[in-house]
């Protein structure tokens, strides 16, 4: 069959539910190779990510329509994905997906296997009787209608009320929006004239400073990001790095880097100063050192393989002036731009994850320089990760307290900031400012 963008779009998605891997990489690899039209990489990138998205409630619409395991890899991740399109893709004929879903199946089956009956079976039997849903008092409603997990739609429930956990959920079903940062290191304005004339349509984040979002894709192919006069990165993740105050010629460390999208954003703001980079793997400091070369602040960054638990036993007491701890985290706020984590986290994810975010905390805070200011991070929107943390590292830090601090856009009067995922359709995000008393 020829490569198209249905069988880019399920070879991506067998990739992903059967063998585990991570939604965008394995789709920008697919991509890259099959070097499609746009318009088909679009509708590639749309399959995907809204399959995944959608999971739990296309599931759903196969009860009682499947009558015997499927044994073959391809035919659940093309049930799903064609499912999504005869009901959320309104301009694709429903004949065009069954022919497509036939022709996938041929394509994708063993020799002389009967599974594209099956699969045709299975749909045309979908159109007859339509979608269904759970009763809306039934404790799974909720999980199904948004394909969250149930223990993630209790909990968001739990934390925030029905309402709002439904415009939560409702979020992280929307599309992740392509933002990019313009560096602190050229001009903003010619840069975003420059992306209208090759027709990006740049937006103006509500959120952070220098952060846009475009109508369009590919902006790594262009010399706007191989110049590093752009780079890809999240409005609410962009924050981090304004809460601090530099005057230019500090000694940062970043305790948790990679791949490097803060630890670039922080040198941009230190002309006379320093970054020193952490992570556990060297390969993934590779990412770092090529990311800063390309931003143009390599002079900037230092990088050094350790775990940031063990950061004691290599830096001096007090040696630094600012601290960034991005902390490893459960990534709940992610669940729009990478959908396949709410399927494989589990409430005890987020337990043992938010220990070692206190792990670090513990170890690091004794490298800040008395008055210096230490930034605490994660992609997570979980209780447990965030407030709670902040409140075992004060009772277990008397010396520290919450710095009051404010962006070019938002300000967080009582030290620490929130992003939900539904406020400015962006990441959700957590970020606390500390700073030693006296």
């Amino acid at each position: 069959m020829k490569t198209n963008a249905r069988s880019i779009a399920l070879e991506t998605l067998i990739k992903v539910l059967a063998q585990g891997s991570y939604s965008n990489i394995s789709l920008n690899h697919a991509l890259k190779g099959a070097k499609l039209p746009a318009e088909e990489s679009r509708l590639a990138t749309n399959l995907v990510y809204g399959t995944l998205q959608n999971k739990l409630y296309l599931d759903y619409q196969l009860k009682g329509l499947v009558k015997a395991k499927l044994k073959e890899a391809y035919i659940e991740p093309l049930l799903l994905m064609s499912i999504y399109q005869l009901l959320f893709l309104d301009k694709v004929p429903a004949r065009a997906v069954l022919d497509e879903a036939n022709k996938l199946a041929k394509a994708f089956g063993k020799p002389k296997s009967s599974g594209y009956r099956l699969v045709n079976g299975i749909l045309r039997s979908f159109q007859r009787r339509g979608t269904i849903l759970p009763k809306e008092d039934d404790p799974d409603y909720l999980s199904v209608k948004y394909s969250e997990p149930k223990w993630l739609a209790d909990y968001l429930v739990a934390n925030w009320g029905p309402k709002r956990a439904e415009k939560i959920m409702a979020s992280f079903n929307t599309h992740a929006k392509n933002e990019i940062r313009i560096s602190s290191l050229v001009k903003e304005g010619q840069v975003v004239y420059d992306l209208k004339k090759a027709h990006f349509n740049p937006v103006e984040s509500a959120l952070a400073d220098r952060s846009y979002s475009l109508s369009r894709g590919g902006i790594i192919l262009t010399d706007f990001f191989k110049e590093g006069q752009v780079t890809v990165q999240d409005e609410a993740a962009s924050l981090v790095a304004e809460a601090f105050d530099f005057t230019g010629n500090e000694r940062v460390l970043d305790s948790c880097a990679a791949p490097g999208g803060k630890t670039i954003q922080l040198a941009e703001k230190l002309p006379e100063g320093q970054v020193t980079a952490l992570d556990i793997h060297e390969k993934k400091l590779r990412l770092v050192r090529e990311n800063a070369q390309r931003m143009q602040v390599a002079d900037r960054v230092k990088t050094k393989a350790l775990d940031a638990r063990k950061a004691g036993g290599y830096f001096s007491k007090g040696e630094f002036d600012k601290i960034l701890i991005d902390a490893p985290c459960s990534g709940l706020g992610l669940l729009r731009r990478k959908p396949e984590i709410r399927y494989s986290k589990q409430p005890a994810d987020i337990t043992s994850l938010a220990q070692i975010q206190l792990d670090i905390l513990n170890e690091v805070a004794g490298l800040l320089k008395s008055g210096g200011e230490l930034v605490y991070s994660t992609c997570s929107i979980s209780v447990e990760e965030n407030e709670e943390n902040v409140q075992k590292f004060l009772k277990a830090h008397p010396d520290f307290v919450l710095k009051p601090f404010k962006t070019a856009k938002v300000k967080a009067e009582q030290g620490m900031l929130k992003i939900l995922p539904d406020s400015y359709n962006s990441d959700g995000f957590f970020i606390a400012k500390f700073t030693t008393r006296g």
